[in-house]
């Protein structure tokens, strides 16, 4: 990475202050660009999921590994149902999404509650030896009353193929078709997976992320207090693919410790340790078993540290010096936070980060583990909210005793609840990775890079006004 100035600036900068100027390029397509990781987590595309309660769950840990990406259990979660949800994940099908199941004598209502579970927005009528007799969506619900049994308004002209049929197969049987889903089924016929046109183009675009069994990889964070080091083989044993050992500042004296505790455990997956910003804390965290670095305080959507307490640093600054301490010592980074836009992706890519963080843009999704709910204007909304928030550490400290938890209570970095929409054009959080990877490989193809290392080799980048970002916005409403 370079400046096209030739010099980095004194002062630090955001996602919003800088630009990526194209250079000559011989990539002749976006696809021709390969996203993978070179950090070890075994991702296929630069995105890791948050570890926040109110965004990363087991369909989001499924839906965003299935397409490449890697997801972080929070660390609120007790280690027991993180085994569970780990074991779930990976009994997922790697190509072909989770139905939605119910019987023909359920109802209408059972159906709605279900259909917004999952972005193929389908739910499956199955017998009782699991074979699949019709097929219920939204529009099969619309002016129905909701006591309405599903075997009077599902539709029975399925469509049914093998699990080992090629996704290319897929979309042709449904494209131009009446039917919006396939239904996979094993030999004896019963249901095993959904899948649209969609999700078969997708399948022939994305690789997901798969460990050595072939199963969809799944990250966990612990804490630094308590028993680090039996958190930890806990959730080793239980299989997940990375350990983030987390806190909101990571260069402190209980974090080193903590870090020699997980490695006392004796992990073989890679272990990240955050939240830092200066070259200083990543050569600590290294020194203490970390093999990537989480950088990032304060730029979060849902953190208020930097107006509570005026710590924190530019994203960007801070990305571009700690990638470059960690590649000096063999090491990784993960820009955790500060993302609104897929430019903002790219940037952190550009300057040195092996993957970037996403926390609450995809707290607004299908995926996401909040209930759905609507808004005055009957807008389709999640609940997010900050994991220094008043609300996250009252569900962290819920086993202290009440005097305790009163006095923790006090003090809060982040924000306790927020109305996160679901964006109408991009619903699910595959929607999302569509847009965050197109605009990561456009970038990529703008500079001349077919890998993530080779881009931020050849990244190019200015220093532009405030004036200069919004000219860069587009204006869909017209002038």
């Amino acid at each position: 990475m370079r400046f096209i100035e030739g010099h980095r600036p004194s002062y630090d900068l955001t996602y919003d202050d800088v630009f990526l100027v194209p250079g000559r390029s011989a990539v002749e397509s976006r696809f021709g660009v390969d996203l993978s990781t070179s950090d070890g987590t075994g991702a296929t595309i630069p995105i890791v999921v948050a570890n926040m309660t109110a965004v990363a769950g087991r369909r989001m840990a499924e839906t965003v590994a299935r397409r490449g990406g890697l997801v972080v259990l929070p660390q609120d979660v007790a280690p027991q149902a993180v085994a569970e949800i780990v074991q779930w994940v990976k009994t997922r099908h790697p190509v072909w999404d989770t139905p939605l199941t119910l019987h023909s004598g359920d109802s209408v209502a059972d159906a709605v509650n279900l259909l917004h579970k999952r972005a193929h927005g389908a739910v499956v009528v199955i017998d009782d030896d699991g074979r699949p007799t019709g097929v219920v969506d939204e529009a099969a619900c619309a002016g129905v009353d909701r006591f309405t049994r599903l075997h009077d308004v599902a539709d029975e002209r399925i469509v049914t193929l093998p699990l080992d049929t090629a996704p290319r197969e897929v979309f042709e049987r449904l494209h131009g078709g009446t039917q919006r889903v396939a239904l996979g089924v094993d030999a004896e016929g019963r249901l095993k997976g959904v899948m649209t046109s969609l999700g078969a183009l997708r399948a022939g675009v994305y690789q997901p992320a798969l460990d050595n069994a072939g199963k969809l990889r799944v990250a966990a964070a612990i804490g630094v207090n308590g028993d680090v080091t039996a958190k930890a083989e806990e959730l080793l044993q239980a299989g997940v693919d990375a350990l983030v050992v987390d806190t909101a500042h990571g260069h402190q004296e209980k974090m080193l410790s903590a870090l020699k505790a997980v490695r006392e455990a004796g992990p073989t997956v890679p272990v990240v340790a955050g939240n830092v910003v200066t070259a200083e804390g990543v050569r600590d965290l290294v020194e203490a078993g970390a093999d990537i670095v989480k950088v990032g305080v304060g730029p979060g959507a849902m953190c208020t540290t930097r107006m509570m307490t005026g710590v924190g640093r530019p994203q960007f600054s801070a990305v571009a010096e700690c990638a470059e301490e960690a590649r000096r010592l063999g090491k990784h980074v993960w820009a955790d936070g500060g993302v609104r836009h897929p430019r903002d992706v790219a940037l952190a890519l550009a300057a040195g980060a092996a993957s970037v963080m996403v926390g609450s843009w995809f707290a607004g999704t299908y995926e996401s583990p909040g209930d759905l709910q609507r808004d005055e204007q009957g807008r389709l909304f999640k609940e997010s909210f900050g994991m220094a928030s008043k609300r996250a550490v009252s569900a962290r400290t819920r086993t202290d005793n009440a005097f305790d938890r009163a006095k923790k209570g006090l003090f809060e970095e982040g924000i306790s609840t927020s109305r996160m929409r679901l964006d109408p054009i991009r619903p699910g959080v595959e929607d999302l990775l569509d847009s965050i990877t197109a605009g990561v490989r456009s970038a990529c193809t703008y500079a001349g890079a077919q890998t993530l290392e080779e881009f931020h080799a050849k990244a190019t980048l200015g220093i532009q006004s405030a004036a200069g970002f919004a000219e860069g916005r587009p204006l869909p409403s017209g002038w």
